[in-house]
């Protein structure tokens, strides 16, 4: 039995929730998203409150029950707060620029690297080495966070690179002697 799938999910004011068929429509102040639910599933919307309803014999319906429960918690969170990923630039000359939907990286290369960001997702440099990304979709928010950190992941021995605010770099030492 899924454990997460049995959590139900409140609707906060201000979110509207629309199901057709397999389809979930969730609109709010920060937007608008849907997903295609699997045919195993249904939602259930009740006085503010969704509940996934699965035929608990099947696995494969138990597997999709637990993710689709979390994916709609993400689709109403989203469109309600939304979400935040903040990335730190550690290195001497590490510098980031957000120009319109273009973010401008210098990360030691022989060139700068120019991000193009999606729509969905605005980019924030209050510093030169801070970066905040916001969006109504969390997936989208860390997966283009994750594309950023990869051009330059956080090395072991100096800790130069682009981390996670909230990421702990493990550091190695250095040889001896």
């Amino acid at each position: 039995m899924s454990r997460i799938a049995k959590a139900p999910v409140t609707i906060p004011s201000g979110v509207d929730i629309k199901v057709d068929g397999n389809n979930v429509t969730v609109k709010g102040v920060k937007g608008q998203l849907s997903f295609n639910l699997n045919s195993l599933i249904t939602l259930n919307i009740a006085e503010n409150i969704i509940s996934v309803q699965w035929d608990s014999s099947d696995k494969n319906a138990t597997a999709q029950a637990g993710t689709a429960r979390a994916i709609v918690n993400n689709m109403v969170t989203g469109v309600s707060a939304g979400f935040e990923k903040k990335l730190t630039l550690v290195g001497v000359g590490y510098r980031a620029q957000a120009k319109d939907n273009v973010l401008n990286l210098a990360l030691g290369f022989s060139h700068p690297i120019d991000f193009q960001i999606p729509s969905g997702v605005t980019v924030e440099t209050p510093s030169q080495t801070e970066i905040i990304l916001k969006g109504s979709d969390k997936q989208l928010v860390g997966e283009i966070a994750a594309k950023i950190r990869a051009y330059r992941p956080p090395e072991p021995y100096k800790g130069k690179g682009v981390r996670y605010a909230d990421e702990h770099v493990a550091r190695k030492e250095a040889k001896k002697k």
